[in-house]
């Protein structure tokens, strides 16, 4: 006989009575001895994703127990899912109920019709809240994460792999994390072209740090006009890998650090249609350590134009990179810390590639 096994089921429905549909199917799901419904989330409204104009989503996740294996549960799923009225609808359409398989124990399964853990489980904060409600600590079995991990990640917003945008893959942190070594070990693994700052051809950059303020604006400029140019929506080969050792957004962060009140007021009237422009990251990897670690690495590495770079400074950076992300929206956010890549052991990189390639179209 089949051992009894702990599986998770999401819930969902944006037709009719949303919740007494869910209650009915749960119902359902339970009376006939082979499937257990042992707890059930928190149910919560969640715009719909894809096709926008249709009714907000009703969701929460189902634990249960079962001797019957995923081909069977996922029969019984779609069952309840038929009595109650749902039809055959294109991807992305409303439904009365909408019932999918997420885990199955610690089992992967890739059948015909049937993938679990279910592809989509750490893109959705609407499914990664509710097994986290119910199980915080549950381990992802193909990404090797627990799912409180996933849900920082995604930080409440729901993602839609998209493989005709550019997959551009963002390293972010302050001056001096490690940023450049990781992207171009990212692009040579992914085999992808790799964009970095134009540090080197900034002509400015060296007289700001040597103290000349009245060009930091100009510095700036350079680097917005560059890093828009380099990202621009028009210019990243959609479907394609691409990784950078910076994030645009870093942009407003030096800007309000460097310039004057008069600078940066010009500096912000000039800098939304440059944004515009930019190609949003398929998924950011924030690297991190503390500030006096960057500071260290800075004096190794001697580029004579940022010797001087105060550790003040780098506090300040750090305390701007980590509000930054905090209210990130706009795509996933690993965050990973700069002392997991000492030495980057064959194992760590694996892994993070495993991690990067689960939020990209690839």
């Amino acid at each position: 006989m089949t051992e009894c096994v702990t599986a998770y089921i999401g819930l969902g429905s944006n037709l009719g009575d949303r919740e007494r549909t869910i209650r009915e199917a749960l119902r359902m799901l339970g009376g006939n001895g082979s499937i257990e419904v042992t707890r059930v989330s928190d149910l919560r409204e969640t715009a719909p994703l894809g096709q926008m104009d249709q009714p907000d989503y009703l969701n929460g996740v189902a634990e249960v127990r079962t001797r019957l294996r995923p081909p069977e549960l996922l029969g019984r799923l779609k069952a309840v899912e038929a009595a109650l009225g749902r039809q055959p609808h294109a991807k992305w359409a409303s439904r009365t109920i909408d019932l999918d398989l997420l885990l199955y124990g610690s089992r992967i399964v890739q059948e015909a019709g049937l993938t679990v853990p279910h592809p989509d489980v750490h893109l959705r904060a609407f499914v990664l809240d509710g097994l986290c409600q119910l199980a915080p600590d549950l381990v992802h079995p193909l990404l090797q994460e627990p799912l409180s991990e996933l849900s920082q990640r995604v930080d409440g917003g729901n993602f839609v792999l998209d493989p005709s945008a550019p997959q551009l893959i963002s390293v972010a942190g302050v001056i001096g994390v490690g940023k450049t070594t990781l992207a171009k070990k990212l692009g040579e693994i992914l085999q992808a072209p790799v964009l970095l700052e134009p540090y080197d051809t900034n002509p400015f950059l060296r007289e700001v740090y040597a103290g000349k303020c009245e060009l930091a604006l100009d510095s700036q400029l350079y680097f917005l006009v560059h890093r828009s140019q380099q990202l621009g929506k028009d210019v990243l080969p959609p479907g394609r890998i691409a990784v950078t050792d910076y994030v645009f957004d870093k942009e407003k962060i030096y800007a309000r650090r460097l310039l004057n009140g008069m600078q940066l007021e010009l500096y912000e009237a000039i800098y939304p249609p440059f944004a515009q422009r930019v190609t949003t990251p398929a998924v950011v990897v924030y690297l991190y350590d503390a500030p006096a670690q960057c500071l260290e690495r800075i004096h190794r590495r001697s580029r004579p134009y940022e010797q001087g770079v105060p550790l003040e400074f780098l506090e300040a950076l750090d305390r701007d990179y980590q509000s930054l992300f905090a209210h990130w929206k706009a795509s996933p956010v690993l965050r990973v810390p700069a002392s997991r890549l000492t030495g980057y052991a064959p194992e760590v990189v694996e892994h993070l590639v495993c991690q990067i390639k689960a939020y990209i179209a690839v």
